[in-house]
């Protein structure tokens, strides 16, 4: 279904939503975007400052990639909040939909990413790592279109963690 957030010219003007690295990781984090039930996500805005992006504005929109770089959604962000990492709060990290019960499992698991060669090689800083005063930017967005054909089989099923838009999910 073509929608006109999903129009050929509206989907080029859009930013990309990458979710983690290419792979299973984002396979996995699209899937839950897909299924509703990933509908947060968080970045650092020592990422977003590496990568030059502005963060990211209530209302505005942006067309996820799969891990084969194609549109396979349009999400439009509710809502942003920038806090340091030790007020992350069980509420966000539920809605995640990475399967976590508590925010030190959700930390632990986000470090492990935030603190991998991948990411660390990506910010160029190979001793990269987070602490409690590290400031997270935990976005809130809703499923806007689901750019898969109807045909497509459901290769999208099981959520876990990433990174958006060069930022950690």
């Amino acid at each position: 279904m073509t929608t006109d957030a999903a129009s050929p010219r509206n989907l080029a003007s859009m930013p990309r939503a990458e979710f983690a690295f290419p792979g299973p990781l984002r396979d996995q984090l699209v899937a839950a975007i897909l299924n509703g039930s990933k509908t947060s996500t968080t970045g650092l805005v020592i990422d977003y400052e590496h990568e030059g992006e502005p963060l990211p504005e209530v209302g505005s929109r942006s067309v996820v990639i799969d891990s084969d770089d194609r549109p396979v959604a349009v999400i439009e962000v509710t809502s942003v909040r920038v806090v340091p990492l030790a007020q992350v709060d069980l509420a966000h990290v539920v809605d995640e939909g990475e399967g976590d019960t508590s925010v030190a499992e959700w930390r632990a698991g986000h470090e492990r990413f935030w603190h991998s060669e991948e990411m660390r090689a990506a910010l160029k800083d190979p001793e990269f790592t987070v602490d409690d005063a590290t400031l997270a930017v935990l976005e809130r967005f809703r499923l806007i279109t689901d750019l898969r054909p109807a045909d497509q089989p459901s290769a999208y099923r099981s959520p876990r963690r990433g990174r958006r838009g060069g930022k950690s999910g």
